[in-house]
């Protein structure tokens, strides 16, 4: 199948390749000139603006947008309409939020495009692994991209979840659980850090992979992190959220659905980029206030 890709960045290149290896024609477009060189070398078809990726392709067209969510994606959207026609396709494979899908989807339905949501999974190992994907949008177009779906996706890796904005909104839920994931894996292996037993937790982590109820590829991705330096001394505690955690959590709050682990998670998060906190500063105040406590000055 021949279909544009708009965006090289670590996943989108390597979704390129996936495609390539499995003897689809891309038409690949990013920003920056030399990632479209770069993946040109490797068999896509290089264009070096929309207009020509759009000339390129033949009718029906569909183009796959991976590009940052929000602004990013609006604007390639717009600009992808000013030459795209009744009967192309949009496939937004970013981690765009569930609301812009259903307001872009009647829009874009008015002007006789379909559009097609992407939730995907899998990082910077979906090259080799497969990426999963959560597809949401009409029957039609989703069934004509299904041999690209099908190419990304390992076996079973791949749903159309429902229709448009379905797809980004299991992968929102999706992202959401990772977090709890993630929270829990942290917190059971700081408490063995701390323990007077000398545990190793590399050595733990690849115990649990062999059949514990706890085992998962996110514990396989631990072992690597702490082998060699279970301390993890090169790295710093600021984690980054990407939205979907937020959104899931307000998703839960709108449908009114108790997601404690989740919000703890998301809130663990911010807790983790204050270098001081503000409100530790105020609990160790009280303490000092009402009790005596013993304080620690700056």
């Amino acid at each position: 199948m021949r279909i544009g890709f708009i965006g090289l960045g670590r996943m989108g290149a390597n979704m390129v390749r996936r495609l390539l290896r499995d003897e689809h024609e891309i038409v690949a477009y990013n920003r920056t000139a030399e990632k479209t060189k770069e993946i040109a070398g490797e068999g896509a078809d290089a264009a070096f603006t929309i207009e020509e990726l759009v000339r390129k392709l033949e009718k029906p067209r569909a183009v796959w947008i991976m590009v940052p969510a929000g602004d990013a994606t609006e604007a390639q959207i717009e600009e992808l309409l000013e030459f795209l026609e009744p009967g192309d396709t949009i496939i937004d494979g970013g981690n765009t939020n569930f609301h812009d899908d259903q307001r872009r989807y009647p829009k874009l339905k008015e002007r006789g495009i379909h559009y097609v949501d992407a939730g995907v999974s899998g990082g910077i190992w979906g090259l080799a692994n497969g990426f999963c994907l959560m597809v949401g949008g009409d029957e039609e177009p989703v069934k004509r991209l299904e041999p690209v779906f099908v190419s990304l996706a390992p076996e079973g890796g791949y749903l159309h979840v429902g229709g448009p904005g379905a797809g980004h909104y299991v992968k929102m839920v999706h992202n959401g659980i990772e977090y709890g994931l993630m929270q829990a894996y942290a917190e059971g292996f700081e408490i063995m850090h701390a323990s007077d037993y000398p545990l190793d937790l590399d050595a733990i982590a690849k115990l649990w992979n062999q059949g514990s109820v706890v085992r998962s590829w996110l514990l396989e991705l631990l072992e690597t992190a702490l082998s060699g330096d279970q301390d993890l001394s090169q790295l710093k505690g600021w984690v980054a959220d990407s939205g979907e955690g937020r959104w899931t959590v307000q998703e839960a709050i709108d449908k009114d659905v108790p997601a404690p682990v989740i919000t703890i998670s998301l809130q663990t998060r911010f807790r983790s980029r204050q270098d001081d906190s503000y409100a530790a500063k105020v609990l160790a105040a009280l303490r000092n206030e009402f009790g005596g406590h013993a304080v620690k000055l700056e």
